[in-house]
């Protein structure tokens, strides 16, 4: 199949390049209205749950109770009730359009010095929008967003809508930033790779390609599903990474048949017969993690499993057709010009600097294997101690508005208007059973105030102001005893707001994480089965897979939660982890670490039918895929670099999880774990069951099949 795919690309070679420009121009262009079709939401909350519930009924003619908007207004030297500051102020804001403004508070309208900094200095405005959509509720914001402002006052935006619009232009800022710091850097970087220009560009044309066409898939997903706002960013990036690993190991394999003294025409057959069928069990590995994503509810994480696997599978299909067509008009010329001109010296594989070390790890496999794997378990351990939250304005910048504007409600006013829970009340009940259930929704600990906002047939609406961190342990508490007070008696209650919501995404998250991990375990085991024919090697991948991942797990939790290194990376951090994070390094990372599992089994694999003895056939296989591998990894870490100098802290989140991940994974587990627990386990590492062996001689793919065995060649040298 790889074989004649391959034969089919080098033939049509002029068709096939011809069709993957007008591709990527026309996939280009139109995918680049995906902008405009992912909305304001981010869409975090599962939509079963009961705080969504709730927000459905007050979107009904019951409706809603909220603080979409909190506009700060400071001055350094006038007061509130200086007529400075006061009258320009409410002259501007009896000029903003009510059209889509339903409820607008002031000090003046209320008389509440709730609404008054404790020196006078500041004050706030509470705007509720009347869409009932989140994303509706942004446009509503960037229509009137100038009217709010007053000359000769600082105005900053907060609350749930501002931020949200904030985190909007956040991401697009970012994603600009890093594709136009991290390509130069590639190119750079492929160039000392490679030694030669021509051989650097093709992984950059086949990342371009993908990440072109990643657009147009995340567009096209957008008729059938929301996207978050957050999947330009994950996607157009991981698309660009995953492009680039793949066509770099198609590249190397390329330029090592050629110098094994094969025509192009051969190079490229035999080039698609191995790593191309790498790079598709890989591909194929990589898109389930992603498609795990789908047993979540919620629109941010089901956007990204839709929209992760199309991308990644796009990534192998340009690899697959567009590589081998331009491999076969480069030819020798991939090569660099000393290796053209027969002036690089060669050295056997069993000479190299991986294969001494490998072979210096398996004289002591049970010594390393049994180190490594306390050293990663007690990595993982700090992780045990997480406490979830989910994103709120702390996923901003410190010196964003939203933020601000919440530090400043928290330490200069008595009251923060944002912080309300709302409770929906079905049922028949009179004033009195309201009331009452008022009272005793007041007691609750850390509730700083309940009351009877609107009633609605047989609806009522309650407010419960708080305090308190809606990311805290407290609060947490605080919604499990709301829920716990009995209603009237005839009636439901259903409670929403920050920290309600947050509860359901966590459990919602929590509970069904196990379905997503065994999702993403079966599909490795059949496809690694399916690929090597064992039943030993899936399992051991998962394993290894999962202990690099503690690893990072832990690391990230004293980063991020308890604030190491929250200086050098410049966030501020609030004693939490954002709850999707786990479900989308397990997503990535896990896939990732396949990929590179799955490259290095293909070669031991090839050395194995060729030398039929496995403590060598690991020795060679290391050798000959250890630095394509770590310089693939090295060129995703630059990819991800975007996330990591992302303003937004959950991103910046996810690159630092994906960093630790492919570095622990490429170094500690690729580099000793797998020859040392390899050579443990000896030819068992290779069997299955009789049953299944028959079942993967029917239906597995096997490079044998399609070529005949791949000679051991010397090789340059350092390579």
């Amino acid at each position: 199949m790889f074989s004649a795919l391959g034969r089919f690309a080098a033939r049509r070679r002029l068709w096939v390049v011809i069709g993957t420009l007008l591709f990527t121009v026309v996939a280009g262009g139109w995918g680049s209205g995906v902008l405009s079709r992912l909305g304001g939401g981010a869409g975090f909350d599962d939509p079963g749950s009961e705080s969504v519930h709730a927000d459905e009924i007050v979107a009904g003619p019951l409706g809603r109770y909220a603080n979409d908007l909190v506009v700060l207004y400071e001055s350094p030297d006038k007061t509130v009730d200086d007529p400075a500051f006061s009258g320009p102020l409410q002259s501007a804001l009896a000029a903003v359009p009510r059209d889509n403004v339903l409820r607008l508070e002031t000090y003046w309208t209320t008389k509440s010095p709730d609404f008054v900094s404790k020196d006078k200095h500041a004050t706030y405005v509470a705007i509720q929008l009347n869409s009932s959509n989140d994303q509706q509720r942004v446009l509503q914001l960037r229509a009137i967003q100038d009217k709010l402002k007053v000359d000769g006052l600082t105005v900053r935006f907060g609350g749930l809508t501002s931020m949200t619009d904030q985190v909007n232009r956040q991401t697009l800022r970012d994603l600009i930033f890093a594709e136009s710091l991290s390509v130069p850097l590639l190119l750079i970087l492929l160039v000392l790779i490679f030694r030669s220009f021509i051989a650097a560009a093709l992984p950059l044309l086949i990342g371009f390609t993908a990440a072109f066409g990643s657009f147009a898939v995340l567009r096209f997903v957008t008729f059938f599903a929301d996207i978050s706002t957050f999947a330009i960013q994950v996607i157009s990036i991981l698309g660009l990474g995953l492009a680039i690993d793949y066509a770099l190991l198609m590249v190397n394999r390329f330029r090592e048949e050629m110098r094994n003294g094969h025509s192009v025409d051969e190079a490229v057959r035999r080039t698609m017969v191995t790593s191309g069928r790498t790079i598709a069990f890989s591909g194929l590995i990589v898109a389930m993690s992603f498609a795990g994503l789908t047993v979540f509810p919620s629109r941010f994480l089901l956007s990204m499993g839709f929209a992760g696997a199309g991308v990644t599978l796009l990534a192998v299909l340009a690899t697959l057709t567009v590589l081998p067509a331009v491999l076969r008009y480069a030819g020798p010329r991939v090569n660099g010009r000393k290796e053209r001109r027969g002036q690089v010296t060669t050295v056997p594989a069993t000479e190299g600097r991986w294969y001494r070390l490998t072979q210096s790890v398996m004289r002591r496999p049970l010594a390393f294997t049994a180190v490594i794997v306390v050293v990663l378990v007690g990595l993982g351990l700090p992780f045990l101690g997480v406490n979830w939250a989910r994103p709120g304005d702390w996923v901003l910048p410190m010196q964003a508005d939203a933020r601000l504007v919440t530090q400043k409600l928290a330490t200069d006013f008595s009251h923060d208007p944002a912080k309300l829970v709302t409770s929906v009340v079905e049922g028949k009940a009179d004033t009195a059973a309201l009331d009452a259930y008022a009272r005793r929704l007041d007691a609750v600990a850390n509730v700083d105030s309940a009351r009877v906002t609107g009633t609605a047939a047989d609806q009522a609406r309650l407010a419960m102001g708080y305090s308190i961190d809606p990311m805290s342990p407290e609060a947490r508490t605080m919604v499990e005893n709301l829920r716990a007070v009995a209603p009237p008696p005839g009636t439901k209650a259903s409670f929403t707001g920050m920290p309600a919501s947050r509860v359901d995404i966590v459990d919602m998250v929590i509970s069904r994480m196990p379905w997503m991990a065994l999702f993403v375990a079966v599909v490795s085991f059949v496809v690694l089965f399916l690929a090597f024919g064992s039943v030993v090697l899936p399992l051991k991948s998962i394993v290894l897979n999962l202990l690099s991942l503690s690893a990072s797990f832990g690391a990230i939790k004293l980063i991020f939660q308890d604030g190491w290194l929250s200086g050098l990376l410049g966030f501020v951090p609030v004693g939490a982890i954002d709850v999707n994070f786990p479900v989308l390094i397990v997503a990535i990372a896990f896939g990732l670490a396949m990929d590179y599992e799955v490259f290095l089994l293909s070669r031991i694999r090839e050395e194995m039918e060729r030398t039929g003895d496995p403590v060598e056939s690991i020795a060679l296989g290391v050798q000959h895929t250890a630095r394509i591998i770590t310089s693939a990894a090295l060129l995703l870490a630059v990819v991800v670099g975007g996330f990591v100098i992302s303003g937004i802290t959950f991103m910046k989140m996810a690159g630092v999880g994906l960093l630790i991940a492919v570095v622990v994974d490429v170094t500690i587990v690729r580099g000793l774990l797998v020859p040392a627990t390899m050579r443990l386990l000896g030819h068992a590492a290779w069997w299955a069951p009789a049953p299944l062996k028959r079942v993967w001689e029917r239906f597995g793919v096997r490079e044998a099949s399609d070529a005949d065995d791949i000679d051991l060649a010397p090789r340059p040298a350092g390579v």
